[in-house]
Parts: C-alpha cells; sequence; structure tokens
C-alpha cells in the first residue's frame, strides 16, 4: 500500500484483508502489510513499528485466499475452514492495556510487540464471526461495479447499498449510465 493510498474500510476486519488484493496487490511487501495493520486498526493507535518480515507476507496472503474462498463458497471447503480454522486457534489476539497518559485520557497500548501469530488469530476470529452469524453473512455484498469484486458489509438503512464505495464505483457507474443518456438522447 503506497504512502497516501487510502484503505477501503469493507466494515469488517477479515473484510478489509480481502480488499488488499484489489485493485493490485497491497501487500507485497513487510512495509506495505506492516503499515496495513496499523492503518486497519488492528492494532491501537501510536503502537510502534510492527515487526512484519516476508513471511508474515506470506501468512497473511494464505489467510486471505482462504478467508475469500470460505465467503464465495455455497459450500465451505473443508481445507480452508480448517485453514482459518487452526489460525484462529494459533495465538491469542494481541494483548491490549489501558494507560494513563499524564494530564490525558486513558489510551490504548499494546502489552508486547505484535507477533504474526496473533495478528491472524484476530483476523481469522472475525472471519468465524462473520462465517456463522447468518444476519452479517446475509448482509455480505460484491459490489455491483464492473471490473470489481470487493466484498463488503451492507449496513446501510433497507440494506441497499449496491458499491464497495459511492465515491469511486459509484460515481464511475453514475458517469457511465449519464453518458449512455447522453448518447442516447443525441442518437
Amino acid at each position: 500500500m503506497a504512502l497516501g493510498t487510502p484503505r477501503f474500510d469493507a466494515g469488517r476486519s477479515c473484510l478489509d484483508l480481502l480488499a488488499t488484493a484489489h485493485p493490485g496487490e497491497r501487500i507485497g511487501t513487510a512495509e506495505e502489510l506492516a503499515a496495513w495493520v496499523v492503518a486497519a486498526g488492528l492494532v491501537p493507535p501510536g503502537t510502534g513499528p510492527v515487526p512484519a518480515d516476508a513471511g508474515w507476507v506470506a501468512r497473511f496472503r494464505e489467510l486471505r485466499w482462504h478467508t475469500e474462498r470460505l465467503l464465495r463458497a455455497s459450500r465451505a471447503p473443508a481445507d480452508s475452514l480448517d485453514r482459518v480454522n487452526r489460525a484462529a486457534g494459533a495465538a491469542a489476539p494481541p494483548a491490549v492495556r489501558a494507560v494513563a497518559r499524564q494530564n490525558g485520557p486513558l489510551v490504548g497500548e499494546l502489552a508486547e510487540p505484535p507477533t504474526a501469530a496473533a495478528l491472524l488469530s484476530l483476523l481469522a476470529r472475525d472471519a468465524i464471526d462473520l462465517l456463522t452469524d447468518p444476519l452479517a453473512r446475509a448482509a455480505v455484498r460484491e459490489c455491483a461495479s464492473d471490473g470489481c469484486s470487493l466484498l463488503y458489509l451492507d449496513t446501510s438503512r433497507g440494506r441497499r447499498r449496491r458499491w464497495c464505495s459511492s465515491e469511486v464505483c459509484g460515481n464511475r457507474e453514475r458517469v457511465a449510465r449519464h453518458r449512455r443518456r447522453v448518447a442516447l438522447a443525441q442518437s
């Protein structure tokens, strides 16, 4: 994820992980992964550098692949289900503690630097929560824009959201629709 590249907020951290593959790979390096972990809120704001390495990248991408398979399949592929379950139980999610700042409010901070297994556990547990909650699972949508396959959690009123982002895909679709109307009116 290049600096200045906005992070897509899909409504759940496991769905945010899926978005790191669109429109191209956004966690291809340890630095990109570390930046995404912070931007996605997997660690408290102000957390120092995340000690990611190339091994982390492969593990996060593998979890992303298995999670997407589970979300898109009508029946859960056994190997993907096993991988996500194992990631969820491999370690406890990162421990957060409340710390009093001088003359300020309490803030959250990590008890110790996060491990790949702890962060993967956090994402896998979120995926399991989403997959096993019928109401949340029913709210997962795929963007209706041509060429966009992002999944997001539709929490809109009336569950009528059509695009992953109204500002990007929605605007693109509205412009295309307008151009079609203008072209029809001119012919």
